[in-house]
């Protein structure tokens, strides 16, 4: 960053640590103990697909390496999900396999196109809670989707707090946009 950017007020961008997503599995025992929600074994990731061949070769490289536990969709903003499935218990397996197909996409140089991933948990009592890495940002941020576009902004705050140490959290609420329809949420 250069002078006239400090005068300016401008900020480097934050730089993504793929390897937080590591973290997710202590989180996820955290989350368990405070709220009651479990893993459900279901994560994804949403990139924008870029067209040409070297783009193409990592995609199928990324499907064929997690084979029938991957699912590909699209959603109606022009992204493509790769939803992956492992047992609940298996949260490790299912957050190094999300951060393998990040990973791929961003050694490849698709970096850019990356946009989020998620691992999705549940309660007992039907609540539902997604914890999203922006892969821009560099944080995460929890997402409690409810019938009719709405969302359960409690359990949200209250998933904010538990996480709060475990996760570097997204503080600019703003910023915690929803992911309505998200494969596996």
């Amino acid at each position: 960053m250069g002078w006239l950017d400090a005068l300016l007020g401008r900020t480097k961008p934050v730089e993504p640590n793929l390897d937080a997503l590591f973290a997710l599995p202590s989180a996820a025992v955290t989350l368990q103990a405070a709220t009651g929600l479990v893993p459900t074994g279901l994560g994804s990731v949403a990139f924008r697909a870029a067209e040409g061949g070297a783009f193409a070769t990592v995609e199928r490289d990324a499907k064929e390496l997690l084979g029938e536990r991957v699912e590909e969709s699209g959603d109606g903003y022009g992204y493509t999900w790769l939803l992956v499935r492992r047992p609940p218990e298996a949260i490790s397996d299912l957050v190094t396999e999300l951060h393998a197909v990040n990973s791929s996409l961003e050694s490849a140089g698709f970096g850019p196109s990356l946009l989020c991933s998620l691992v999705s948990f549940a309660g007992e009592d039907g609540r539902r809670l997604a914890v999203v890495y922006l892969y821009k940002r560099g944080t995460f941020y929890p997402f409690a989707p409810l019938s009719g576009q709405r969302r359960d902004n409690p359990l949200e705050l209250q998933a904010r707090g538990v996480l709060e140490g475990e996760l570097p959290l997204e503080k600019d609420l703003a910023r915690w946009f929803p992911v309505w329809g998200a494969p596996g949420l």
